[in-house]
Order: structure tokens, then C-alpha cells, then sequence
């Protein structure tokens, strides 16, 4: 399966977590300069994620989210979501921007995983080009999903946020988060004849659905 529904893993250390974000973020509101502290704790991976979406803007994008971020600190709702999410909704909505230049990547990147190795009498070189194949119809798949369905799908298998996570995030019921992932794996799994793309291209850790 591409995406698992156990959320028993990791709940006492998240919850650790945005309660430690969210002392940060209540500090932030009357010494500013609290706010790094988010900042450096997130902003590496929210640069990776948005890197595995737009390459080429991720630096500028993830900078960006933090402005916005700051910007709007004294209305963040902690009843609306952990702060992680929040900013990854930030990230979310930027990343709209650059709808049509990320299925250009991942059309691109289907194009590339379909040449042929240079050396077919070279095991490792056949088997590469077999996990490129995977990964190129992955990204083909991936590029012919709705934009909804892809940051729904993405945030749950790449950033590795949990159903009400990413329900946060994206501003919809946890129910829509799973019909969303429902009809996102099926389509995958169509498109990759069964293939597991997990070990190439979901992997971080897929068990926190809840």
C-alpha cells in the first residue's frame, strides 16, 4: 500500500511538539524575535518539501511562508490546527502559484525515466533504470492528478502530515482529506500496475493518518 491509517506512532512526542510551538508562537507576540525559533526549526524541511514540488523557487518560497507566517502570528487559531500544519497550509497556498511549472517537472521527469540505460549488459544499470521506470510513471501519475487531490496526497505522504494535519492545513473536513487520499491512491496504483513506489518516492515515515 502506498499510505498506511495507523496514527499510534509518534503521538506523545508530537503532541510535545505543538505544544512547544505553540509556547513559541504565544511568546512571539510580545518579543518578536521568538519567532526564529520556528523559523529554524521548520524551515529546513518546509524547503525540502517545497524543493520536491517546485524545484528551482523553493528557496524564495520557503522564505516567504515565514513572512507571511510572522505577518499573521497574533490571528494564528490554535483550535484550527498544530502550528506545522499551518505552516505547511502557508506553503500550500504558494505553491498554487506554481501550479503549471510543478506538472512540468514531474512530465519531465517521466520523459527522462523512460530512456534507456546506456549499458544494458550492466545489472545495476538495468536495475536503476527499472526504480527510474517506477518513479517515472509516478511522476506522470502524479502530474495527471487534480491540484486538490495532489497537495492532499503529498502532504500526507511527503510532508507527513496526519489526516486532521493535513485537514488543517488545506482548511477541509478530515473526511474530505480521506476521500481525497482515496481516489489519489487508486488513481497511483492504476498507473503503476501495482508497483510499490514507497522505497523511492514515499519515504518518510506513512503511519501518522489519523
Amino acid at each position: 500500500m502506498i499510505l498506511s491509517s495507523d496514527d499510534t506512532l509518534g503521538r506523545e512526542p508530537r503532541l510535545a511538539a505543538e505544544h512547544r510551538d505553540a509556547e513559541t508562537l504565544r511568546r512571539s507576540r510580545t518579543d518578536p524575535e521568538a519567532f526564529a525559533e520556528l523559523y529554524d526549526r521548520y524551515f529546513g524541511e518546509l524547503y525540502r518539501y517545497a524543493a520536491r514540488r517546485v524545484d528551482g523557487t523553493a528557496d524564495d518560497l520557503a522564505a516567504e511562508v515565514f513572512l507571511i507566517a510572522f505577518s499573521q502570528r497574533g490571528r494564528y487559531d490554535p483550535d484550527r490546527g498544530p502550528i506545522r500544519a499551518w505552516l505547511y497550509g502557508i506553503t500550500t497556498h504558494l505553491i498554487k502559484r506554481h501550479r503549471r511549472a510543478e506538472v512540468r517537472g514531474y512530465r519531465a521527469l517521466a520523459r527522462m525515466s523512460a530512456e534507456p540505460p546506456s549499458d544494458a549488459s550492466d545489472e545495476r544499470l538495468v536495475a536503476r533504470a527499472a526504480a527510474s521506470a517506477v518513479r517515472g510513471r509516478l511522476a506522470a501519475a502524479l502530474g495527471r492528478l487534480t491540484a486538490r487531490d495532489r497537495d492532499t496526497l503529498l502532504l500526507v505522504a511527503w510532508a507527513e502530515l496526519s489526516h486532521s494535519e493535513a485537514a488543517a492545513a488545506l482548511g477541509v473536513p478530515v473526511g474530505t482529506v480521506a476521500s481525497r487520499l482515496h481516489r489519489a491512491r487508486r488513481q497511483l496504483r492504476e498507473a503503476l500496475g501495482d508497483t510499490n513506489p514507497t522505497q523511492e518516492v514515499f519515504s518518510g515515515r506513512e503511519s501518522r493518518n489519523g
